[in-house]
């Protein structure tokens, strides 16, 4: 409860004074995470009456939680550096820096599938270390600096990959790349949830980055500073908070779960080339802003995340499979983030008129 400032002079032990009114709480109906859950949940039911093969667990429903999967960690890639009122432009292309990491200790050093990744996150964490770092010190816009990022490792990608390999791709693939990508945790445990088809052992990297980014801003110090850092900068510096060393950090996560989703994107196609993370920059936006992460920065929501990330997977799937053509498909998809932004908007500003006739 935030205490209330009151003017100098105030007789606050007087017998005419004004108790405070009571704080109302909104209703648990308003809350942005439960909405997309209901969307969640009705649009898949909708497409599985309209078109039955959407429940398809191994055709449809695998694949589909494979991208969601992917998909919500470059979301979580971005909600980092919106958290401090920054944006990462060039998301997609650290995943590709990353991933080609990967792929030349998989195809040159002959590393073991573990330390390929944790290469490719260290190379993934460096160029986000770096971006933060120009950008703390040159003042420049972050829009800018990951802008220019963005074209220089498009450029630095596509001129490793055409020296390193002869088909712009490495394709030896480790001992358990193959099972990573096909199997479910279905098929390496057991128990209700853990044993279901449809969710991909990919997932489980995707479960650990919400794990550990819901603790950092929940539970420590340094995800109240990143959080600060990003609702008021001034004032965050004016009371201790070193956001300099905040927002390289901020970059720095950013970097290495871009680079982790390039990992799984790769994994998800079976190859590491140049492509990947070409489509990444508008799911993570949507993603991020569609579970309440602010834009200007001070407000993250990491299951938000997950849960517009998912929202956009099934609309995208379900219209796909309707036969849907990919010029109408962007059209009903806009309309449809369009109406969920609308509803959630709705619900808020009718909580509160009811909250202001309460009191």
């Amino acid at each position: 409860m935030t205490t209330p400032v009151l003017p100098p002079g105030t007789d606050t032990g007087s017998a005419g004074a004004t108790p405070p009114r009571p704080v109302h709480r909104l209703p648990f109906w308003v809350n942005q995470r439960l909405g997309l859950l209901v969307l969640v949940i009705g649009l898949g039911a909708l497409f599985g009456v309209l078109q039955p093969a959407f429940l398809d667990e191994r055709l449809v429903l695998f694949p589909l939680m494979r991208d969601v999967s992917t998909l919500t960690v470059v979301a979580l890639a971005q909600m980092v550096v919106l958290s401090v009122g920054h944006m990462n432009l060039a998301v997609g292309r650290m995943a590709a820096f990353g991933a080609l990491f990967a792929g030349f200790g998989y195809d040159r050093l002959d590393l073991p599938l573990p330390l390929g990744l944790l290469l490719c996150l260290l190379a993934g964490a460096a160029i986000g270390a770096l971006t933060g770092w120009v950008i703390t010190r040159t003042g420049v816009s972050s829009f800018v600096v990951t802008l220019a990022m963005d074209f220089a490792l498009l450029g630095l990608v596509s001129l490793l990959y055409s020296a390193l390999t002869e088909n712009a791709a490495f394709t030896s693939k480790p001992s358990g790349l193959a099972e990573l990508r096909s199997y479910s945790l279905a098929d390496v445990c057991v128990g209700p949830v853990c044993g279901s088809p449809v969710i991909p052992q990919l997932a489980q990297f995707t479960v650990l980055a919400l794990v550990g980014l819901g603790f950092l801003y929940a539970r420590t110090r340094i995800g109240r500073e990143l959080l600060l850092t990003g609702a008021n900068p001034a004032a965050a510096e004016l009371s201790g908070i070193p956001t300099g060393r905040r927002l390289i950090l901020a970059h720095t996560l950013s970097g290495l779960l871009a680079a982790l989703a390039g990992f799984m994107a790769a994994v998800g196609t079976g190859t590491f080339r140049a492509s990947i993370g070409d489509d990444f920059m508008l799911p993570s936006f949507l993603g991020s802003v569609l579970g309440g992460t602010l834009l200007t920065g001070g407000v993250v929501s990491v299951l938000g995340a997950a849960l517009g990330t998912s929202l956009v997977g099934v609309i995208r799937k379900g219209l796909d499979l309707l036969g849907v053509g990919l010029e109408s498909l962007n059209i009903y998809l806009g309309c449809v983030l369009l109406l969920a932004l609308s509803a959630d908007r709705v619900r808020t500003v009718v909580a509160h008129r009811k909250v202001v006739r309460s009191t």
